[in-house]
């Protein structure tokens, strides 16, 4: 009774899992947004519609049939873009759980990302960035975005400077009284020993 209970929802599942397309089982083109010009006209008939953000957005290249060579990579902060369609051979990007690798044909992924280091490697050649926090998504297409709050390249980082901001949110910490005050001080020593980890290891 059990196995045909297992069974039958596995089948349910199953099914409800199919109907739902993949990703990369997408049209890579994106679709025009006619309801809002539908609606505009409407309301508005004598006057174009303005351009929505689907409009913007490039289409998105469809799932090659064997692995790229490269990987493209996007990398982009709220005030300007380091790297722009980008073809590397692998980038070590710091998510939450753990450093993660990402190469060409690697599976579609979405991570949250901590302080760390993020390093692009083309050939023998690696940059190293440090980011704070962000997300990277990585496409079942060899394409991966990702989006930081905000990030510096390695070598410009002053390690005394680090070293006095991390005494500075250690003290700040200890003496904080409320939790307001602890966590804003848990985020300074939590970025300043991550930016200390990065330029000591």
């Amino acid at each position: 009774m059990l196995r045909r209970a297992v069974t039958t929802t596995t089948g349910l599942l199953a099914r409800h899992i199919r109907a739902q397309p993949f990703s990369t089982d997408l049209s890579s083109a994106p679709a025009a947004d006619a309801g809002f010009v539908e609606a505009w006209k409407k309301v508005i008939p004598n006057i174009e519609p303005p351009k929505t953000p689907l409009s913007f957005m490039q289409t998105r290249p469809s799932t090659p049939p064997s692995i790229p060579a490269k990987l493209t990579v996007n990398f982009v902060l709220p005030y300007a873009s380091e790297l722009s369609a980008k073809e590397v051979d692998m980038v070590i990007i710091p998510a939450t759980t753990g450093n993660m690798g990402v190469l060409p044909g690697h599976v579609a992924t979405i991570a949250e990302l901590k302080p760390g280091v993020m390093s692009v490697h083309e050939g023998n050649d690696v940059t190293k960035y440090f980011i704070s926090s962000g997300f990277a998504y990585i496409h079942a297409n060899s394409y991966a975005d990702v989006i930081a709050v905000e990030a510096v390249p390695l070598d410009q980082i002053d390690a005394s400077l680090v070293q006095h901001g991390l005494a500075e949110f250690t003290q700040k910490l200890s003496s904080a009284s409320t939790d307001l005050e602890k966590a804003e001080a848990q985020i300074g020593v939590d970025v300043h020993s991550a930016l200390n980890s990065a330029l000591t290891g």
